[in-house]
Order: C-alpha cells, then structure tokens, then sequence
C-alpha cells in the first residue's frame, strides 16, 4: 500500500513551531527593510519639530533650503539648465516633508511607484525641479529664502527660465505665498530705487546683479495649492489652546506638559494661523489674544489653483465634514477666504477651486486625479 501524503500530526507541529520561531526574524527583516526605504524622512521629521532650535544652535543636522537633486543638495550654478525658455515646475513639500514625497510612494519607498513630478517632467516635457527646506523655521524665514533662490535661477539661467510654476503641498504652500510677497517687496523697493535714481552717465557705478535683475514674478505663470491651511490649522489652535490652558492650571504635571508642547517648532505655531510675514510673529505675544495677521494678498497676473480635500464620508453631517475638511486642514481654511472673494483680486489674476472626494491631506500628494488636474492646468 503506498504511503500517505498527509503529514502526520508532529509534522504539523513541527513546521507550526518553525513558522513561529521564524515569524520575529522575518518581522525584524521586513521592518529593517522599510527603515531602509525610509531613512530620508529621519532629518525632515526632526527639523519638523525641532528646526528652528537646531538651526540656532548651528547644528550639522539642521536642513538649508536648497534645490534637490539625487537625495542631495545642488547648488543653482551645478543645475545646469540648458533648454532655453523651458517651463519650469517647482515643488515645495509640506511640514516634515522633503523632495521626495513628489517622486515616489510612501509605502514602497524611493523605488516605489512614480509620483508628480516624474511623470509630469515625462509626459508635459516640462522640466521639474524640488525644494527641500526646514520647516521647524518661521515660515516667513523660508519665504524670503525660496525668494532668493529662486532669483538667484532667474540670474544664472536668464534664458532657460520660461514659464515659472509653483506647487505647494500644505506649508510649503504658504512658503510659496511667502516667497511672493517678499518678491512683491523686492520688486516695489527696486523701482521706488530707480525712480529716485539720477540719470545714468559714464562715469556712473556699474548696478549690481541684485539691484537691475528682473523680478522672477515675471514668469510666474500658475501656482498649484495643495491641501494648504491658508486661514490656519485647526490642529494647531488647539494645540495653543491646551498649551494655555495647561499653564494657566499651573501644577507640576500641567506645567511640565505646557513646556513640552511650547517647545514644538516656530514653522508649526505659524500654522496656527498661517503667518507668512516676519512682522507677524515678531509681535510681542498676548495669551488673551491672537498675534495680528497681515493679509497677503494674491498676486496679479497669476492663475491660482486650489486644491482641497474632503477625509470623510459624505453621509455625514457638512458641518462635521467641513471642520475636519482632509484630517489636517479645514474645508473653509482650505479654500482660503481670500481666494473666495472675487472683487478682491488683482488685474489678470484668477483662481480655480477644485475638491477632491474621500481623499485626505497626504492622499493628495499621490491621487491619480490630482495628477491629472496638474497634467491639464500646469
């Protein structure tokens, strides 16, 4: 009689036990692995939290803002732009963030599926270029630094820059508002200069580069606005809130945890409510009331596209959708109460709304109809 396949009963056990003794060392594999695949987001996260103080103290790890190229830092002369008026496409990621939340999936890591950026350099022929900075600074700090990086590409490459266009995923769409007021500043302090100036002869001092290169305004074609807190975060007010109410309790346990949580980041407390200038947080602080907030307004010419997301169900009541909006930012911060008003705008400037179902703040960064948004308007 042949002999049975069917594995005897300690056969069954034995291979029980071999699958549970192997299960922690393919658990620790598996989790080396996407540490592995992850590593990048290590310096990101920490100067999410803690930028603005390593950046004080000069510390190694601290993140300057720099264009990106190949998981390292490039400076502008080493980009070498070639293709003359070429439109150009910059993205600026969000808090914790870095350049490659642009190119490929968090899950599979940077070898994972292709993301905006790619396929966009790939399928419009446009040429793509990413930001990496700290965001644990002011916002405002990193706006006027995006401002001068992106002057300083106008100055190296005055025919390779065609058409600029600027994407922001959530902070980083503050930065970029940031970055064109202080351009708008820049632009206004120049010609107010050259009208004062006298009439050039040929014994006049020669202009620095600074002082006569134009605006890189005059190529800013569209800026893409994605799941960005324009009115402010939510999760930060409440956060501010608690801090306060933490403080003003004033035992060892509650001022202990309102000094933990008043030690997060300067670019996390901008959240609160979206402060894009200097003078705002310069403001000496009133616990009794909110730091005055200078209105940036929109600037001419430019074709805004704001993208909003909506994290649940629509069976739910609107008023519960609306306040939790994409899980990070509300509907009506979302949408910017400035870029609703239409009488506001400035001449030849428009804005486009567009909303995004079932779809939350880092869903936005990789939803195949957000791609195809950016494919049909960049």
């Amino acid at each position: 009689m042949a002999a049975s396949s069917t594995p005897s009963p300690l056969h069954r056990a034995l291979g029980t036990l071999k699958r549970a003794a192997l299960l922690p060392v393919r658990g620790a594999a598996q989790l080396y692995q996407s540490g592995r695949a992850h590593q990048h987001f290590f310096l990101p996260v920490l100067n999410g939290a803690l930028g603005d103080q390593l950046a004080a103290r000069h510390d190694a790890r601290a993140i300057a803002l720099s264009f990106r190229r190949g998981g390292h830092d490039v400076a502008v002369a080493d980009l070498g732009l070639s293709e003359p008026h070429q439109k150009t496409v910059v993205f600026v990621h969000g808090l914790m963030g870095d350049e490659l939340i642009w190119q490929t999936s968090f899950q599979d890591g940077p070898g994972g599926p292709l993301r905006y950026g790619p396929r966009l350099a790939a399928e419009a022929g446009v040429r793509v270029l990413y930001v990496r900075y700290n965001t644990g600074l002011h916002i405002s700090e990193n706006g006027r630094a995006l401002h001068r990086l992106l002057t300083d590409l106008l100055l190296t490459y005055p025919d390779a820059l065609g058409e600029l266009v600027l994407v922001g995923h959530s902070m980083g769409g503050l930065v970029v508002r940031s970055a064109g007021y202080y351009a708008s500043a820049a632009e206004k302090i120049r010609t107010q200069a050259s009208a004062k100036k006298p009439k050039k002869t040929a014994s006049s001092p020669a202009t620095g580069p600074l002082e006569s290169a134009p605006s890189w305004l005059a190529h800013l074609g569209s800026v893409f606005l994605l799941g960005v807190p324009h009115d402010g975060s939510y999760l930060e007010q409440n956060s501010l809130l608690v801090e306060r109410l933490l403080k003003r309790i004033n035992l060892f346990p509650t001022r202990f945890m309102s000094e933990a949580i008043a030690r997060r980041s300067n670019g996390i407390k901008d959240l609160g409510q979206a402060l894009l200038v200097d003078e705002d947080w310069q403001q000496p602080d009133d616990p009794a009331l909110p730091r005055p907030r200078t209105v940036v307004p929109l600037l001419p010419g430019v074709r805004y596209h704001v993208l909003v997301g909506a994290w649940l169900r629509a069976s739910l009541p609107r008023t519960v959708r609306d306040y939790f909006g994409d899980g990070l930012v509300g509907t009506a911060s979302g949408q910017g109460e400035l870029f609703g008003d239409e009488t506001t705008l400035p001449p030849g400037t428009s804005v486009r709304t567009a909303h995004f179902g079932q779809q939350h703040h880092v869903g936005l960064l990789h939803h195949p109809e957000v791609y195809h948004y950016l494919r049909q308007w960049a």
